[in-house]
Order: structure tokens, then sequence, then C-alpha cells
């Protein structure tokens, strides 16, 4: 699953890689970003085909759901262009969320302890994910997981669905709705660029956010 994790690279270098216009302002480097918070994404707005760095509600319940309906953080690719919770968003609301890395926790003699999953060559990731408008007019998203692979494995049963840098495009576009069509279009990120490493569990707490999280631990 995906249930923490970092963004400190830099707008221009994530705005870069998917040509996007830059805005004023910057992001604020965050190195524990939890659910129900708001996190950045990539999307279009339903009124116009451009792509925009957005805030997104970390949380995913459709605006045609009611106050006891769930709010997943995850959507698993097994059934998220199936499922009637999702299955609408997957086929026009798609996004984009950039990180550096995320965390799992591995237990470790009945301790869990939490490590850190990043890319080897220290360039961000792009997990896929889906958005929609909530009950309350505000846009939520939930992040797509899979099976784990490579050093993924040893860590966690999954992880979130990290898109590689010729796919990003095509996911995000509109003209693409049929679940077959973006299977052939779009490839996760090739598992031996991942690598990994265990790290503090002050993690554990999302009032601690500091660079320091994702410094390795003996």
């Amino acid at each position: 699953m995906c249930g923490r994790f970092a963004l400190y690279s830099d707008f221009p270098s994530l705005a870069r890689s998917l040509k996007l216009p830059l805005a004023e302002g910057e992001l604020l480097p965050r190195y524990n970003v939890a659910p129900g918070t708001w996190i950045t994404a990539v999307r279009r707005h339903d009124d116009s085909a451009q792509l925009a760095l957005d805030a997104l509600w970390w949380g995913y319940r459709p605006h045609w759901a009611d106050d006891k309906a769930p709010q997943p953080i995850n959507a698993t690719v097994e059934k998220v262009a199936t499922s009637p919770y999702f299955r609408g968003a997957f086929a026009h609301h798609r996004c984009l969320v950039p990180a550096d890395g995320w965390y799992e926790w591995l237990t470790v003699d009945g301790r869990k302890q939490p490590h850190y999953l990043t890319r080897s060559d220290d360039e961000p990731l792009w997990f896929a994910g889906i958005w929609m408008e909530r009950p309350d007019g505000k846009p939520g998203c939930a992040i797509l997981t899979e099976p784990a692979r490579g050093v993924a494995q040893a860590i966690h049963s999954r992880m979130p669905l990290i898109l590689d840098q010729q796919s990003l495009e095509p996911w995000l576009d509109p003209e693409l709705t049929d679940r077959e069509t973006i299977r052939q279009r779009v490839h996760h990120l090739p598992h031996d660029q991942l690598t990994h490493w265990p790290v503090s569990t002050r993690v554990n707490k999302p009032v601690e956010d500091d660079p320091a999280m994702i410094e390795p631990v003996s």
C-alpha cells in the first residue's frame, strides 16, 4: 500500500518534467506526508485541457456518495477500472502524484521497522492516481497500488503504481478511457531502479516532518 510518502523536489524540476507552466510560489518540502491532508498532484480540470500542478485532498470519496461512504487513500490496480466506486475516475479523472520516496513497515522480531523506498538515481517518482470531486465540492484523490516488485517485495506485499517517464502523458490523456488501451500505453517504472533503507520510527508520527526522516538508521 502507500500510506506515507515524502516530496521535497522543487517546483521547477517537477514542472519541467511535464512541461507545465511555472507559477508563482514554491512547494514546501514535506518528508512525512500523511493521509487526510492536502497533497500535490498533476491533473486536468474538467473545464481545461491544460495540465496543472494542484492540491488534492488525500482521501477519495466521489461527489455522489453519502457521508458514510469510505474514504480510501489507495485503489488497487486489480479493481480500479471495474469497481463502481472508482471506474468513473479511472476513465475520466486520472492524476499523477509526485514523490521522492515512500515509507513501508517491515515486521522484525515483533516490531515494525519503517523503511524508506526511493529511486537509486534520486529522480522524483510519479505515482498513478485518480481523483474526483468530493461531496463538499473539493477534489479528493487515491493513489493506485499494485503487487510489490523487486526490492520492495522484501518490505511489503504492495507498492504504489509508479509510472515511467514515457507513461506520464498517456496516463493524463483525457482521450484514453478504455482499460485495455490504457494498459497498453502505460508502464510502470522498472523495479531495478528502486532502493530502500531503514529509517527512524519518528515517521510513525505525522507531526514529525524534517529531512532527518529519510536518513538511514542502523
